[in-house]
């Protein structure tokens, strides 16, 4: 085998909380995550050095140790000191700087491709430590599906799959970082919170239009005052029928639940002319098929 094609699926956030802060700095969270079918597509090939090489149909996304897949990539040819390299070519579709979690799920399907094209002795649990020095959702992004994420986001609970529907994506033209959303939240800005345990009960009964109406994200607390437009691009969702509407992590993307999908074109439409957002896809909730590493 010389090369292999994997699949790089972007996460959204049904809900997102944050319940305290630890010592080291860093936030508590409590969130639902879920895989969309929106993704990005690795093809990695086996080189007869040991240098890594990594191209991207993206002219700006770094292609050294800053790019998530070139160090999941290192990680893996070091810990098993083969005498080969790869070249990594990476066809982006989920948008950078996102909160979609895509340099996270281009680590973890690097991780798996470069097992498949070996056949490393290495199970899914030790990819999921390996996974998470890498990034907070690298082990989520490896895993897929739906699942209660808390700690910093590592301590994972896999949920029933959640119920299907058609899925708005939008990001907006403009960038956050999200060290500094989390530098600026204060926990007595926060107008409402969700309800973390009603979501996971509405998952099971597959009530799509209780798990809609339950999204909520306490971080717009922090973005949504820097950038207005994401208000207007909720807003905009729900004038157009979607039955629940909000941002994905730190943001600045949207995205906004639909059970028509003639109404979510018609909400990208109106989104891309009114809003001047270029980033915006029709897609839907992605669950796994069961799968033995």
């Amino acid at each position: 085998m010389d090369y292999v094609n994997v699949y790089a699926n972007a996460k959204i956030n049904l809900a997102l909380d944050v319940v305290g802060k630890r010592e080291d700095g860093y936030h508590e969270l409590s969130t639902i995550m879920q895989t969309i079918a929106l993704k990005d597509k690795l093809t990695i090939r086996k080189l007869y050095t040991n240098r890594i090489k990594l191209n991207s149909n993206v002219k700006w996304l770094p292609n050294d140790e800053r790019n998530l897949a070139y160090a999941a990539a290192k990680v893996l040819l070091d810990m098993f000191e083969l005498d080969f390299g790869v070249l990594i070519e990476i066809d982006k579709k989920i948008p950078i700087c996102a909160g979609l979690g895509g340099g996270s799920a281009d680590a973890a399907a690097t991780l798996l491709g470069i097992k498949k094209l070996f056949n490393l002795p290495v199970s899914m649990d030790e990819l999921m430590e390996i996974g998470l020095e890498l990034g907070a959702d690298v082990p989520f992004c490896l895993m897929k599906g739906t699942a209660l994420a808390e700690g910093i986001g590592e301590e994972l609970t896999p949920l029933p799959p959640c119920p299907d529907t058609h899925i708005v994506i939008a990001k907006p033209p403009v960038s956050v970082s999200t060290k500094e959303v989390f530098r600026q939240f204060k926990q007595e800005n926060v107008n409402k919170r969700p309800d973390i345990n009603k979501m996971i009960q509405d998952i099971e009964n597959g009530d799509i239009k209780s798990v809609a109406s339950g999204l909520v994200n306490v971080l717009e607390s922090v973005t949504v005052k820097e950038f207005v437009v994401i208000e207007r691009i909720k807003r905009l969702m729900l004038l157009n029928g979607a039955i629940g509407a909000t941002m994905s992590g730190s943001g600045p993307t949207v995205f906004g639940m639909f059970e028509d999908k003639p109404k979510a074109q018609k909400a990208i439409s109106q989104i891309r002319v009114d809003l001047n957002v270029k980033e915006i896809f029709l897609t839907n909730i992605f669950t796994p098929n069961p799968k033995t590493y």
